[in-house]
């Protein structure tokens, strides 16, 4: 993938060189913008440039497909990442990742130990006897697999659910950059609750689960069964969809709601004369 957004970036810079505007379309590479391309005007050397870059983007996709099919098989025999799916915002490459990262999840006696291995937690400074003073996350253990977190974190923070209630919680609080790494120590502590227990998310859409299971099982190379009715396909009447949506947005209401007395500095002390009053 960092090959492919490598020629990519590339061929823009050929045409950033001839003052050409970025493409119009979404995909550079795609039908779309290769029909863009084959309009611009370059010199010929360019031009051959521009087309070799093309056929290695392709010979690369070739070798992406096979990958894919490889980690869909694997997906698919593995119960953890099917229940790790479950949760919005994670796909089978996020989830592969995790379970790859975690390994035996019995090594880590609590969620919070999890979230210190991927380095989510909060760094703290102390002198001495002296307050605590909490900082940045400490970013020690596994980079790969706490990039892909926040990447999730991102994603469930567009979806409906508690998960996106909790982001925009701390984002009205803090931003939204410190909102998605907090979003991706709350999946860290969920994943964590799922592997152990050996439960799926209990706010999850069934039929887009199961739509994720079947995108898997084509991505594994197995038939395209045209015609027959499947658990994927709820998810593709709209009715059904809007049901589920409904579900979880009750459910993102009841979060906000139940949050919504919460104080996050912790009770405030107010001092009056001698003695020491407790607010909260």
């Amino acid at each position: 993938m960092r090959q492919r957004t490598r020629l990519k970036n590339i061929i823009q810079s050929i045409l950033h060189g001839h003052l050409i505007p970025s493409c119009p379309h979404a995909d550079l590479c795609g039908p779309k913008g290769r029909a863009w391309l084959a309009e611009q005007a370059v010199p010929e050397d360019e031009r051959l440039a521009i087309e070799r870059h093309l056929r290695e983007f392709d010979r690369l996709g070739e070798d992406l497909k096979v990958i894919e099919r490889d980690l869909a098989r694997s997906a698919l025999a593995d119960e953890g990442v099917k229940r790790l799916m479950t949760i919005p915002g994670i796909d089978m490459v996020v989830a592969l990742a995790m379970t790859a990262a975690i390994g035996d999840v019995s090594r880590f006696g609590s969620p919070q130990k999890l979230v210190s291995y991927l380095g989510l937690n909060p760094s703290v400074r102390q002198s001495g006897s002296g307050p605590a003073h909490h900082g940045r996350i400490t970013k020690q253990g596994r980079g790969h697999a706490r990039g892909m977190l926040v990447e999730a974190a991102w994603a469930a923070a567009r979806t409906s659910g508690p998960l996106r209630a909790f982001f925009l919680r701390v984002r009205a609080r803090r931003g939204q950059h410190v909102a998605a790494v907090a979003t991706a120590r709350k999946l860290a502590v969920v994943i964590w609750h799922l592997l152990a227990k050996g439960e799926s998310y209990v706010w999850a859409r069934p039929s887009l689960h199961a739509k994720k299971l079947r995108d898997l099982e084509l991505k594994a190379g197995h038939k395209a069964t045209r015609g027959q009715k499947g658990a994927a396909h709820a998810y593709n009447i709209k009715r059904h969809r809007e049901e589920e949506r409904r579900w979880v947005e009750q459910a993102e209401v009841a979060y906000a709601r139940f949050v919504a007395g919460w104080n996050p500095r912790g009770p405030k002390r107010v001092r009056t004369g001698a003695a020491t009053e407790v607010r909260r």
